[in-house]
């Protein structure tokens, strides 16, 4: 019997430093991702955000989930910085995470050093052309 292809969600389970960035992507663990991602704890995670939009919905849940692993999350906000909303800010100290948004290409660089140091960061990445 003929099966068809599954469509699952992109997650590597494990963590791994972001060794390019751009056309869309990112390269990570010898492999590549087409779209925003998420760097956590338990792995790297396809992420839906976008430059326009990227605070939108429960795009979060997943850092929210892992919070008590997670001190510093470094939000990639594209190519351009975005502040983030004054409630996502607020949720995030209550948390007890550090969130600082910047452009993602600086967020990349600063996800790999923190990560080499073995810091609990976590990175939300928006895609960059």
């Amino acid at each position: 019997m003929a099966q068809g292809i599954e469509i699952r969600e992109a997650h590597f389970p494990g963590r791994a430093p972001i060794t390019a960035y751009g056309n869309g992507g990112f390269r990570f663990a010898d492999m590549s991702h087409r779209g925003s991602i998420l760097c956590l704890p338990s792995g790297i995670y396809g992420w839906d955000a976008s430059a326009e939009d990227p605070f939108a919905g429960g795009r979060l849940e997943l850092v929210f989930k892992e919070a008590d692993a997670v001190q510093f999350l470094l939000f990639g906000t594209g190519r351009d910085i975005r502040r983030l909303p004054p409630a996502l800010s607020e949720r995030m100290k209550r948390l007890g995470i550090s969130c600082d948004p910047m452009s993602t290409g600086a967020a990349v660089r600063t996800f790999n050093i923190m990560l080499a140091e073995d810091r609990p960061v976590a990175a939300a990445l928006i895609a960059v052309e």
